[in-house]
């Protein structure tokens, strides 16, 4: 039977309802042919021919879209506003549901039936730090999934300090959320998930609403994550200097896949971006400007270069 769950804000935050979703019980992911496979072992997760619409009388928000999610690689998914990147995402945690086609997790079908064990190898850190803090201080706030799964307290204890020291927040276990700045904030956004032990982190415009520095400290941590743990990292952004720093590019237009492939493959046709709104990273531009004939991913092989 269905759970049912009435939660009540005296001013409610989108992300606060979707943290919450995501962590107990959800009933409304579907999918007609939950089981068939697919052979792939180098992917975690498979899009398949999938199509959506928020509503019925609407454009599709997504149109037959297919494309591969590698194993224990850091894929970005990037597009200008509108071009269906951050619908991906709610697809794949289950707070949308397909229209048509059909999305696999590990070669398996996602259905009803098996969703919510599927769903627990995901997490996702949303775009508002602010928004996401559910406990009263850092510790607690961490804790909160874990208390989700009936975790027992001695392990519960033990899973959020290990957390919090993975992404050097564990000094400040005891803050409440005002003392803490945005960056620290998204690192225990990354604590609380990173508790769960999933396979899959998404970050859904988790960088876009700090400042350079601490933008960049949040993705040499995700990319020090992704290493230690060989966890799946899937960033949805509109900066395509987030998407420099991954292993596979995915391109989003107009709610298709536009291009698809390594950030040298996709940046080595740089101009095609521009033409869909897209804003070339500052290496790029000036690589463009001189001219020269190898796209340069980061400042560092551009000032070898100069």
């Amino acid at each position: 039977m269905s759970q049912k769950i009435l939660v009540i804000y005296s001013k409610p935050s989108q992300c606060h309802i979707q943290r919450f979703i995501n962590i107990v019980k959800y009933d409304r992911y579907t999918n007609r042919k939950g089981e068939r496979q697919v052979e792939d072992k180098n992917s975690v997760i498979v899009f398949k021919n999938v199509s959506f619409q928020y509503q019925s009388d609407a454009s599709f928000t997504l149109k037959d879209v297919s494309f591969n999610i590698p194993k224990g690689q850091w894929t970005s998914i990037v597009g200008h506003n509108g071009s269906g990147k951050s619908t991906i995402a709610k697809l794949m945690i289950g707070i949308e549901k397909v229209k048509s086609g059909e999305i696999f997790y590990n070669n398996q079908a996602i259905t009803d039936d098996n969703f919510e064990k599927l769903r627990k190898d995901i997490g996702i850190v949303f775009q508002n730090p602010d928004n996401q803090f559910v406990g009263s201080i850092v510790k607690y706030d961490v804790a909160f999934g874990l208390e989700n799964h009936a975790v027992p307290h001695d392990e519960m204890h033990r899973r959020v300090s290990e957390a919090l020291e993975q992404v050097d927040m564990l000094e400040r276990a005891d803050y409440e959320p005002n003392a803490l700045s945005g960056g620290q904030k998204q690192r225990v956004a990354i604590a609380s998930v990173l508790a769960l032990n999933p396979s899959v982190i998404i970050l859904d415009e988790a960088t876009s609403m700090l400042d350079p520095d601490a933008r960049q400290n949040l993705l040499d941590l995700v990319r020090k994550v992704k290493s230690e743990h060989n966890i799946t990292i899937i960033s949805i952004t509109h900066d395509l200097s987030e998407a420099m720093e991954a292993d596979h590019v995915i391109v989003m237009n107009k709610g298709t896949v536009y291009k698809e492939g390594t950030a040298t493959e996709i940046f080595d046709h740089a101009e095609e971006l521009t033409t869909i709104g897209l804003d070339l990273p500052f290496p790029i531009k000036i690589n463009q400007m001189l001219g020269h004939q190898t796209s340069f991913l980061t400042y560092e092989g551009l000032v070898d270069q100069l």
